[in-house]
């Protein structure tokens, strides 16, 4: 008697594409796991927006000098962290 599903694995059958699947989803994974874990999505877009808003209500006389200052300060050292 005669196994045909040895014989598929040895030729390639349809296996490759769970085989091909599996890794792409493994990879797939790291990246976005790496990416959580740098913080890439939270910190590079928080910012920058947080420090538009402060330019344009000290362009507006919302805020004085001194008070635009002491927020620009914080809001750098938070960037850097």
């Amino acid at each position: 008697m005669y196994d045909h599903g040895y014989e598929m694995m040895q030729t390639g059958g349809p296996g490759w594409i769970v085989m091909l699947a599996f890794w792409a989803l493994l990879i797939v994974g790291i990246v976005f796991l790496v990416r959580y874990l740098l913080g890439a999505n939270r910190s590079s877009t928080a910012t920058p927006k947080a420090m538009e808003i402060l330019e344009e209500r000290f362009a507006k006389g919302e805020i004085d000098s001194k008070e635009f200052e002491e927020k620009r300060a914080v809001l750098s050292s938070r960037s850097e962290k």
